[in-house]
């Protein structure tokens, strides 16, 4: 996937700053707010990785679990129309509401990755 980059399991941004002349990026997927930047490529990995073990450190010496990445549910809003006639292309289909959605982000990712 371009624009991003993946350590011990978590994906951070790529984004370039012109103004700056620098690299920047955050920690996805997450809610607590994890910086990086550099002013190469280089720089900007080392930064991520850095800024990944700290927040891992962190939450080992406080004893709480780091947040994990992506785990497998979440809320989307629909135009009702297109709600409705998703549930009826996967009632006609047998399948939930559920598995439909999951087999239609499914096929759109592998395009994405496809790229």
């Amino acid at each position: 996937m371009k624009n991003c980059m993946e350590y011990k399991g978590y994906y951070g941004s790529i984004e370039y700053s012109n103004e700056d002349r620098c690299f920047y990026g955050k920690v996805l997927g997450i809610r607590s707010l994890i910086l990086f930047e550099g002013t190469n490529v280089q720089e900007l990995e080392d930064s991520f990785h850095q800024m990944l073990d700290e927040y891992l450190e962190d939450c080992r010496e406080a004893k709480t679990e780091p947040e994990k990445v992506y785990k497998g549910s979440f809320n989307i809003r629909v135009a009702p129309t297109l709600h409705k006639k998703a549930a009826i292309c996967a009632a006609s289909k047998g399948i939930s509401l559920n598995s439909f959605v999951e087999h239609a982000i499914s096929a759109y990712v592998r395009k994405c990755f496809a790229k």
